[in-house]
Formats: C-alpha cells, structure tokens, sequence
C-alpha cells in the first residue's frame, strides 16, 4: 500500500464509478464522456478552472475517433494533473536544517487541524532525531494551549506555553529565545485561528513575526497554512484570505481520509501556486505524510482499486 492510499480511497472510487459509468460500451471518448469526466473532477473538489484546465488539456491528447479504453484515459488524467501540481523533483524537502533553529509559523482557522498537525510535525522530526520547541501561541481559544501541551508530550518535544489570554508575541519571543538557547533544530509556533477575514488576525502575525525576528533574524522560516481537505470550496476560500494576510510560503492539507474529495489537493495547488508539503490521512500520530507528487498521482487515481 502507498503512502497515501488509506486517504483516497473514497476518492478512487467515487471519480472511477462516475467516469466507468459513461465510458463502459463506448469506442472512443466522445463528448458524452469528457462531460462525465467533468462532472467526475467538479465532485472531487477541483474547482471550476482547474477542471475545465484539465478538460481541455485532456481534450487536445485524445483523438476523438480513436478507441481509449479506461486504462488509458486514466494515465492521461494522471499526467495532466501531475503537471499541473508542479515539476517530478520527488518527495518534498519540508524543513531546512541549515537554518538552526528552523523556524515554522502555522497558521489556519479553528477546526482545521492546525493543533494536531503541529504534534504530528514534532513527532516526525522527534523520529528523524531532531529537537523540537512548540510554542504555544494559540492563547486565545479556550484549552488549545492544554491540547497542544498533550500533542507535544505524546510527540517528545519540549512546549513554551502561558496561560490562556496571555499576549501571543511574547509566546513566540520566549519560544524563539528557549530554542536557541538550547540548541534545538526546529522551532514550531502555533497561532490563533480566529476568522482569516479579521484585520485583528493580520496584524498579530506581523507581530508574532517582528518579534522572532528580534532572536532568529531570517525568522520564521516558513509560514504554513493548514488547510481541512474534506471541506471542499471553503478550503479554497481559507487560502485566498490567509495570502491576503499573510506571507503564507506552503500547505499542510488534512482530514483526506474521510473525504470523497481528494481533488481539492490539486485545484489549491494550481490556482493558488503554494507548495504543498505535508497531507494528513488520519487520526494517528503518524498519519501526517511528507507530499510525494508521485506517489500522490497514484494514489489518487488508482485503477486496480476499483476493479
């Protein structure tokens, strides 16, 4: 099994029963099937202009009056949305350990699973061994600093907190100087996420990031916005704000194993230009997966599964 198959299997199975459906019995894709095709990717959350892209990219490979059986037509889908999610340069390199500490804003609204990601982010640096600082600067909603304290404890890394309501400036100025002072590899700062439309939001991440900068000058690093796969347009609409608000530089994209709507993946991606760097596919500490283009393609689109 592939690394990311348990969180698309759903979306195997929901684009393959569509598409099988109006290609069975035909000699050749006509326009009956690229529609069926359309309508497959439209429910797999790709967004309008990422599909209609596709469909017409696919549209110019096929010769209408040539036969092209299931198989085929998927190895052209799988290549033209390979294309679209950027150049085969393998699994992503998510942290860069020349920088010490590797300083990591996450950002992203609540209900997400930014606080979880965060622990799943330490422990997969805990088991590459690698020190990690959480700072607990999500101070605004009630118990996130106590959820994230479990998440780091269960991860093996080390937590800066304060008391609910604390300024979450001086969170990350305590994180940032404890990291240093101790030596640690990465230092990874939770935030509030509050709505991505408030101007309240924009501002205290440019004080978070002022005050970082005050200890680790070329801080923070990366500013990862989390991102909830299964809810389909509004993700779409989480990423424009929070580029409006922020310098976000990457993706984290979560809960994909109990949506049907994998293709959401691709259509942020292609509309939006932001690397993606990380998908979680599960509950489970280790279910956090470092992005494969590859072994995503194939997941995604995974024929032997449906037959």
């Amino acid at each position: 099994m592939g690394i990311f198959d348990k969180g698309f299997k759903k979306t195997n199975l929901n684009f393959f029963q569509k598409l099988g459906r109006a290609i069975v019995g035909k000699s050749k894709v006509d326009d009956n099937v690229l529609d069926a095709l359309e309508e497959a990717l439209l429910s797999s959350d790709m967004g309008v202009d990422t599909t209609l892209k596709l469909i017409d990219n696919i549209e110019e490979r096929v010769e209408k009056d040539k036969y092209v059986d299931m198989e085929e037509l998927t190895a052209i889908i799988r290549d033209e949305i390979a294309n679209l999610i950027g150049p085969d340069e393998g699994p992503v390199q998510p942290f860069d350990f020349s920088k010490k500490p590797y300083v990591m804003l996450v950002v992203g609204v609540n209900g997400v699973g930014k606080t979880t990601t965060i622990g799943k982010l330490a422990a997969l640096l805990e088991r590459q061994g690698k020190k990690v600082v959480i700072g607990a600067a999500d101070t605004f909603r009630a118990a996130a600093v106590e959820q994230l304290a479990v998440w780091a404890e269960r991860a093996g890394a080390e937590i800066v907190k304060q008391p609910t309501g604390s300024d979450p400036a001086a969170v990350a100025f305590d994180t940032v100087k404890s990291a240093v002072a101790k030596g640690a590899d990465v230092v990874l700062i939770d935030t509030a996420g509050r709505l991505h439309n408030r101007v309240d939001l924009m501002n205290e991440l440019t004080k978070i990031r002022n005050v970082i900068r005050r200890v680790v000058p070329d801080g923070p690093h990366e500013v990862l916005l989390v991102l909830d796969g299964s809810t389909g347009q509004n993700a779409f609409v989480q990423a424009k704000e929070f580029s409006k608000a922020t310098d976000v530089t990457a993706l984290a994209v979560t809960k994909l194993d109990g949506s049907a709507k994998g293709g959401v993946v691709v259509g942020i991606v292609d509309s939006f230009k932001f690397p993606i760097k990380f998908l979680g596919i599960g509950e489970g500490i280790d279910d956090l997966k470092v992005f494969d283009k590859k072994a995503f393609v194939e997941a995604l689109f995974k024929l032997e599964d449906i037959q």
